[in-house]
C-alpha cells in the first residue's frame, strides 16, 4: 500500500476543521492513538508512581512502556538511558547544571548560531556560572548552513561540550551531527545534540550519531507537550543530579525530578505507536515483526522513511512556487538538489511586509503560521532580521497537501495583488 496524506489524514482530528496547519515547527497536530491513550489512562490508570495497588502498578508499567518506545524510537542501546520532563528547555537546563558540576574556569564550550535559543542559554549561564569560555560556530548567511570548516580551528583541548542543533527550526537546516559529534570526541569534549526540529520528520540513531546526550519533544512528532532526553549510561551514571533525596539515586528515575506527567506519558507511547504503525502499513517491513513496542525500532525507522518521502515533493513544491513571488526572499536552502540536506520548514521575508502583518492575514484565512524569531534569536540576529520581526514560517509535515500548499500560495498572490490595486 502507497503513503498518501489523504491516507492518514482523518486519523487526525484536528485536520476535520479545513484548517491549514502549518504552525507545525512550533507543535504537530496529535494522532488519533494519543488522544486515545491519554483518555484511557486518566479513566483506568491515574496514580502517582510506585503504589502497593492496581491503578499505580498500571501507571507505572504505562510509563515504563513510554520509555522502552522512546528509546526503540532513538535506537538508545537501553531504556534507562531515557528519561522525562516538562520540555527540552527544562530538560536542558537541567543536565547543563549536573555537567556544570565537572567544568572548570577555563574551559570551553561550543555553540552554534543556528541554535535555537534553549540550546545556548543553558550554555551560557554554565560558562557564566563556572568562568568558561563559549566560542561560536557561525553560519554562512547565503544558505544557512554551519561553517564546518571552522570547527576544528574552536576545539582545543580546553573543550569540554559541543552543543549542535540536528536541524535548524528557524531555516530547516540538517545539521552534520554525526561528523560534529565525531570532531568533539577527538577533541575528548562531549556532544548534545538538540534534536526537537528533526524529530518529526526523520529517522533517529545515537548509537550512529555517537552522540553523549540527545533531547526531542513529544509534541513536535503528533504527541502531548512532554521532553525526552537521552544520556549514554556511563554518563547519567556519573553526573549528580539536583533531585530530592528520596528519589531514585540511578537512571532514568535519577533525573526525572518531580511526579511527571502521566497522561502526556501515556500519549507519548501513543505517538510512538502512531509512528511504528507507517513502518508497518507503508514501509518496508519483513513478516514476522513481533507487536512488542521494545522491537519495534524497525518499525519505527521504517516510518520516519515514510515521512521523509512523503515530505520530500512538499518541499519541492512549496520552495518552488514561494520562489516564484516577487520581492519574497527565502532563507535557507533551495536548491533542489539539497533538499534532503533540510526539513519542510522554510522561512521567508517579502518586501514591503511586516512578518506579523503576512501572519495574520493568513491566519484570518485559516492558514496557521509563526512569524518572528521562533526562540532562535541568534539566527536572526545573524540574519539582521531581528529589528524588523524576523521571518515568517512555514513548516509541512505529512499530513500536509499539495491543494494546501496551493492555497497558501494563491493567499500570498492575494496580499500583493491586494496591495497593488
Amino acid at each position: 500500500m502507497s503513503f498518501t496524506p489523504e491516507s492518514i489524514r482523518d486519523e487526525f482530528p484536528a485536520l476535520a476543521s479545513g484548517t491549514v496547519f502549518f504552525d507545525n515547527p512550533g507543535g504537530t497536530q496529535v494522532h488519533r492513538n494519543v488522544i486515545d491513550r491519554m483518555h484511557d489512562y486518566l479513566v483506568n490508570s491515574n496514580a502517582n508512581h510506585g503504589g502497593a495497588f492496581a491503578t499505580s502498578r498500571r501507571s507505572d508499567e504505562l510509563i515504563e512502556n513510554a520509555r522502552l518506545g522512546v528509546a526503540a524510537m532513538l535506537n538508545a542501546a537501553q531504556p534507562a538511558e531515557v528519561f522525562f520532563g516538562p520540555n527540552m528547555t527544562t530538560l536542558t537546563f537541567g543536565l547543563s547544571r549536573a555537567l556544570a558540576l565537572e567544568l572548570d574556569s577555563g574551559d570551553e564550550i561550543i555553540v552554534t548560531r543556528l541554535d535555537h535559543d534553549a540550546n545556548i542559554s543553558p550554555w551560557l549561564r554554565v560558562a557564566e556560572d563556572r568562568g568558561c569560555r563559549i566560542r561560536w560556530l557561525d553560519f554562512d548567511v547565503e544558505d544557512c548552513t554551519l561553517k564546518l570548516d571552522q570547527l576544528q580551528g574552536l576545539l582545543s583541548d580546553k573543550t569540554r561540550l559541543v552543543a549542535v542543533g540536528y536541524a535548524s527550526n528557524a531555516v530547516g537546516t540538517i545539521n552534520p551531527v554525526r561528523e560534529i559529534t565525531s570532531q568533539a570526541h577527538r577533541a575528548g569534549a562531549l556532544s548534545f545534540v538538540d534534536a526537537v526540529q528533526y524529530a518529526p520528520h526523520g529517522p533517529i540513531d545515537v548509537q550512529d550519531i555517537g552522540c553523549d546526550f540527545l533531547v526531542v519533544s513529544a509534541y513536535k512528532f503528533f504527541g502531548p507537550h512532554v521532553g525526552a532526553m537521552y544520556g549514554k549510561l556511563e554518563h547519567l551514571e556519573r553526573l549528580a543530579a539536583y533531585k530530592v533525596r528520596p528519589a531514585p539515586d540511578v537512571p532514568p528515575g535519577k533525573f526525572e525530578t518531580g511526579t511527571q506527567n502521566h497522561e502526556g506519558l501515556a500519549g507519548v507511547l501513543g505517538a510512538v505507536e502512531y509512528l511504528a504503525s507507517l513502518g508497518d502499513r507503508f514501509g518496508k517491513i519483513k513478516e514476522g515483526q513481533t507487536s512488542s513496542i521494545v522491537e519495534k525500532a524497525a518499525s519505527i525507522a521504517a516510518g520516519m522513511r515514510v515521512i521523509q518521502q512523503a515530505e520530500t515533493p512538499l518541499s519541492l513544491r512549496l520552495i518552488d512556487d514561494l520562489s516564484g513571488i516577487p520581492g519574497l526572499h527565502i532563507w535557507g536552502l533551495t536548491d533542489p538538489e539539497r533538499v534532503h540536506d533540510r526539513v519542510p520548514t522554510v522561512s521567508f521575508t517579502l518586501d514591503g511586509y511586516h512578518p506579523r502583518q503576512i501572519a495574520e492575514y493568513l491566519g484570518e484565512k485559516g492558514i496557521y503560521v509563526w512569524d518572528g524569531n521562533y526562540y532562535a534569536l541568534a539566527v536572526t540576529e545573524r540574519l539582521g532580521l531581528e529589528g524588523s520581526g524576523g521571518m515568517l514560517r512555514v513548516g509541512l509535515t505529512h499530513y500536509n497537501t499539495q491543494d494546501e500548499i496551493a492555497q497558501l500560495i494563491s493567499a500570498l498572490g492575494e496580499l500583493v495583488a491586494g496591495e497593488k490595486s
